[in-house]
């Protein structure tokens, strides 16, 4: 996600998987990897209604 007035990423991003599936197996294989030195974490996006 970037954020336009600010010029930057705002360090989170959303993906769409084909199935519950290879989420859950992305979530397991990628969460808390350490990425560009940052540790990401991956998780399920939570409905915000």
């Amino acid at each position: 996600i970037y954020d336009r007035e600010e010029n930057r990423s705002k360090g989170f991003g959303f993906i769409e998987m084909p199935d519950e599936c290879e989420a859950y197996k992305a979530i397991v294989e990628l969460n808390d990897v350490e990425l560009d030195e940052r540790k990401i974490v991956v998780k399920k996006a939570e409905d915000r209604r």
